[in-house]
């Protein structure tokens, strides 16, 4: 080029497209992947889902994890667990495909051959890898997630003598503080808990792990890379010395039991502590 053409190239004005910043944290659901898109201005909540969900025609069948998701009739969002927690910069004048293909884009490339090989190793499937790690982000997402994976790998393994999670994370419990899954989220999204009941009775059972058992239908928020590799690699003394139970106190300090007399007697000290 030449000094006449690379001044024209230098002092030319380009005009970029407009971009916005979004932060989803670990341990969010779709619906508050939905919310926060809507908040942003980038399209409506129920375009997203409808969208991330496949329910619009979207498809993103580029990713190996959208071929393997189950087809099943009892899980509540196909999209839960395969949004990537991160921070993002999206296009404001982007379709909502492009905003969704982001996201998975981010997820595929977080399962790594390594992570595959560990699932393979335990016999374990990316869908049912990513169950497990939702419970773990929620029930921990900190120090202890090793620790708490042990328990569910516990309470999941073949001889098993309590083969239900039995976790409050997704209950039969009605109590908009208990970060319940089918309280806080499925049963409004549906109409409420009555009407789930009534009308989708089929969802409530999948997801309440107090009554089924193995894992639920689907995860229940979409977990960070921690809480996914705790999954696959919980903590071998708590395999080997059979921890089936934990609770937490007010202060976030966990309780672990290998018996119900245990776990009963830990639950004692932990709700004492003020």
């Amino acid at each position: 080029m030449g000094y006449d053409e690379i001044i024209e190239v230098l002092t030319t004005t380009v005009n970029r497209r407009a971009t916005t910043t979004v932060t989803f944290p670990e341990g969010i659901t779709a619906i508050q992947f939905a919310q926060r898109m809507e908040q942003a201005g980038l399209c409506t909540a129920q375009e997203f889902l409808d969208c991330a969900n496949g329910l619009d025609g979207s498809d993103f069948g580029q990713y190996e994890f959208w071929n393997q998701m189950p087809d099943d009739p009892d899980r509540f969002m196909r999209a839960e667990g395969y949004l990537s927690p991160n921070t993002y910069e999206f296009y404001t004048d982007d379709s909502v495909y492009n905003y969704v293909d982001k996201l998975y884009g981010q997820f595929d490339s977080t399962i790594t051959p390594e992570l595959k090989a560990r699932m393979a190793e335990l016999g374990m499937t990316l869908d049912e890898t990513v169950i497990l790690a939702s419970f773990v982000q929620e029930e921990a997402g900190n120090a202890e997630s090793a620790h708490v994976s042990a328990v569910f790998h516990n309470r999941l393994a073949d001889d098993s003598p309590f083969p239900r999670l039995e976790s409050n994370v997704s209950s039969y419990v009605e109590n908009p503080n208990d970060n319940n899954y089918l309280y806080n989220w499925v049963a409004p999204y549906l109409g409420g808990w009555d009407v789930m009941m009534q009308e989708h009775k089929n969802i409530y059972d999948a997801y309440n792990t107090y009554e089924r058992v193995g894992l639920p239908a689907g995860p229940v928020s979409n977990p960070g890379i921690e809480a996914i590799e705790a999954a696959l690699w919980p903590d071998q003394e708590f395999l080997d010395e059979k921890y089936y139970f934990f609770v937490t106190d007010k202060n976030g300090k966990y309780y672990y039991g290998k018996t119900t007399a245990e776990h009963a007697a830990n639950c004692n000290t932990a709700f004492s502590v003020s």
